[in-house]
């Protein structure tokens, strides 16, 4: 044991003094030509690897993921199939529902900050100030003022009706709270139907004296006949994308 601790110091101190005596740039930010910030290639991938590993929180806090995959999970719970979709096929169709919504303002990005950054025209700091314009706008789009208050308030932040001057501290939690209240919402609405077919089915069972047999079991093929036959999924995927009104 010892004799392998002793073999991987040894090698250890040899890679590093190989790579000092290479003059390989570790950690280093410089000022370029054009009086930005140049960093070094490995902390530029230090930087990309942090941003993969926030990536999926990103994807929940900042895009219309949230308000979809609510929505969904209620619609299944609704209709009362406990496992029908799985939860991978929600996730799934909540993903691809949100790039379709979010494609506008991806593309925008992708041209105005990816584009010029990799063709080295704008800096780093730069490519993210202009990243996040566009979708500071579609956030500060779907949050409700009343939250933006009650959020500034809890931040000691004065808002002066200004939404371009709100910092992400106080917008990204605004709009994931008016998220989730627009999804609760638009989940109530789903369930109203689905409710009434349930009280109907237990008001004819009790009448006829079928106290013992599950309403639940009896009303689930109504159920899934109204949903289907209302062409369900295409009313659900086209109210969700029109509630956003982009």
């Amino acid at each position: 044991m010892m004799r392998k601790l002793f073999f991987i110091t040894v090698l250890s101190l040899i890679s590093s003094s190989a790579m000092g005596q290479a003059g390989v740039p570790l950690l280093n930010i410089s000022e370029n030509a054009a009086g930005g910030t140049e960093y070094s290639l490995t902390l530029q991938v230090l930087i990309l690897m942090t941003v993969l590993t926030l990536l999926p929180s990103l994807l929940i806090m900042m895009t219309s993921f949230v308000r979809i995959i609510i929505v969904m999970s209620l619609l299944r719970q609704a209709i009362g199939t406990a496992q029908t979709p799985p939860n991978i096929v929600l996730i799934g169709i909540s993903l691809f529902l949100t790039f379709f919504i979010m494609s506008p303002i991806l593309q925008t990005v992708y041209n105005d900050a990816a584009v010029p950054y990799i063709d080295e025209e704008i800096s780093a700091e730069q490519a993210i100030e202009v990243a996040l314009s566009p979708i500071r706008t579609f956030m500060i789009t779907q949050t409700r003022e009343d939250d933006l208050m009650i959020f500034s308030d809890i931040g000691e932040y004065e808002y002066d009706g200004n939404e371009e001057n709100i910092p992400l501290s106080v917008l990204i939690p605004s709009f994931m709270t008016s998220e989730l209240k627009t999804a609760f919402t638009i989940g109530f609405l789903i369930y109203i139907p689905f409710v009434i077919i349930d009280l109907i089915v237990a008001s004819v069972l009790m009448s006829m004296g079928m106290m013992m047999l599950s309403p639940m079991m009896i009303s689930m093929p109504f159920k899934l006949m109204l949903f289907v036959l209302a062409d369900g999924w295409i009313l659900i995927m086209q109210s969700l994308t029109a509630s956003f009104a982009l």
